[in-house]
């Protein structure tokens, strides 16, 4: 009989996809058939994973990692319902992998919920059926009176797959005995009574300071503190913008102890207020000498070396804003190299047609950066797909060979005005020092990353840098830091893991 934990919290971003990513690995290293199941998940961050019919579709970005840490191929039954907020209080709607239509959160609730809820229990069905363990992570809060009776990710799950609660509560700001105390009290009583363990996160300090607290707590609750996590971060993918800096605020993610500043390279990246899969970036971002800056749009581009446009939950309506804050005159300015991933690809062109199709307002045609000869024109068709190119080495990727690997999840056919080199193949276009593709996960390819991070330091006239330290993965991490903090985690969870 399967078995199921579900990775629950007191609040959102406590660590639940760290934790269960990290009990993924856990039990794969015990060669425990595991898989990661979210019933519903909120984030422009997808990645493209295998369709039950053998296609693909789109999942939320921590399924797909927790996957991997699991050691088994990305599946869409592991995030059955994903909504990928487009702006306006209204999401795409994505069932199973595939995108359904454009709801807003009211009409969600009211004429998509039962499907929704449908999906995830065939979804997880059929997980169950070819794995001993699920570890199923929930969403936000558990405690969320509001949305007892439709919330999927937490109490739904709990229910439909009989699971074992794992609660996390977070220590960093204050407050977590009492959100823990609460948490408990607020939950429905059958789900209450499901809850095995809790797992303080996000320690600073000295742990025996918690000692009277967690003595008392337990007296209270009878729930035991299964662990103290510290503050750290293995290096997983963030699940979704709640990391990033808000639209006004700067901020540099990247080497920046280590390395002088009169020795590493920054590149800048427009915050955009529709910002998705910007975990493209964060590979550069691990590169010695490299930060990442996420930059207000209407900030000037002086002090970087590089400009990467991410991708957009909406394209048009993300072009017009860096319009409107004078970010395309800053970019036809400036000198350094240039990429587009995806909807960045498609900002960087001449122009954008039946661009209403991807914008909250009546436009037909939209003039791009015309940094590369090419124009896009939306349709209503959605390519999902995983990829493996062969590389043509020109321009950034001068010094590149070999394939990539990678996903594109896009609308719009992009096309060449003139002829164009594709150093990625045909979802590609280069000229001079600016580069174009539909291809997610690129930098994660390190013959790409490599290539494009020494033509940065060129560019910028600095030495690169190649000094690596020891590597260990952040699947591995995660584990780790579980294993060395919860020692208890698998007494409480008696069926798991022998």
């Amino acid at each position: 009989m399967t078995e199921t934990v579900l990775v629950a919290g007191t609040e959102s971003h406590v660590g639940k996809s760290t934790v269960a990513a990290g009990l993924c690995r856990l039990l794969a290293r015990r060669g425990v058939s595991v898989a990661p199941f979210k019933a519903q998940n909120m984030s422009n961050n997808a990645r493209v994973a295998v369709a039950p019919n053998g296609g693909y579709g789109e999942i939320g970005v921590s399924q797909y990692v927790q996957a991997r840490a699991a050691r088994i191929p990305a599946t869409t039954d592991m995030n059955p319902v994903l909504l990928k907020p487009r702006g306006d209080g209204e999401s795409q709607l994505i069932l199973q992998g595939k995108a359904v239509e454009n709801v807003a959160a009211g009409a969600y609730y009211e004429s998509q919920w039962e499907r929704a809820k449908r999906a995830a229990i065939e979804s997880y069905e059929r997980l169950a059926a070819n794995h001993d363990v699920i570890v199923a992570e929930g969403a936000g809060s558990i405690a969320e009176i509001n949305l007892h009776h439709r919330d999927l990710s937490n109490v739904e799950t709990a229910r439909f797959a009989n699971a074992s609660i794992l609660l996390l509560v977070n220590i960093e700001r204050g407050g977590a005995f009492a959100s823990l105390y609460g948490t408990l009290e607020l939950m429905p009583d059958d789900v209450r009574d499901r809850v095995r363990g809790a797992v303080i996160t996000k320690f600073r300090g000295d742990e025996s300071l918690l000692v009277p607290g967690i003595e008392a707590i337990e007296d209270r609750t009878g729930v035991p503190i299964l662990g103290v996590l510290p503050y750290d971060d293995p290096g997983l993918p963030e699940e979704d913008s709640v990391s990033l800096p808000q639209q006004d605020k700067p901020v540099i993610f990247g080497d920046d102890d280590d390395v002088p500043d009169s020795r590493a390279v920054t590149i800048g990246v427009p915050r955009l207020p529709r910002i998705s899969n910007f975990t493209d970036l964060e590979p550069l971002a691990n590169e010695p000498g490299v930060r990442v800056a996420y930059l207000p749009p209407q900030s000037g581009l002086d002090r970087v070396d590089a400009v990467v446009l991410p991708g957009s939950k909406n394209t048009v309506d993300d072009l017009l804003t860096l319009r409107n804050a004078g970010f395309d005159e800053q970019l036809a300015a400036f000198s350094g190299p240039v990429v587009g991933l995806c909807g960045g690809y498609q900002m960087l062109g001449k122009r954008i047609t039946n661009a209403s199709l991807e914008s909250t307002d009546d436009h037909d045609v939209v003039s791009g950066f015309d940094l590369l000869p090419v124009e896009t024109r939306f349709t209503t068709e959605k390519h999902v797909e995983r990829v493996t190119r062969t590389l043509d080495p020109v321009g950034l990727l001068s010094e590149a060979d070999g394939t990539v690997h990678g996903y594109e999840i896009h609308r719009g056919q992009t096309t060449a005005t003139q002829p164009v080199e594709r150093p990625i193949g045909e979802g590609s276009a280069a000229l001079n020092s600016v580069l174009g593709t539909y291809l997610h996960g690129l930098f994660e390819n390190e013959n790409a990353r490599t290539t494009f991070v020494k033509a940065v330091f060129q560019s910028a006239g600095k030495p690169y840098l190649d000094e690596r330290d020891s590597f260990q993965s952040p699947y591995d991490a995660a584990a780790d830091l579980l294993r060395m903090s919860v020692p208890h985690l698998f007494q409480k969870f008696v069926d798991i893991g022998r």
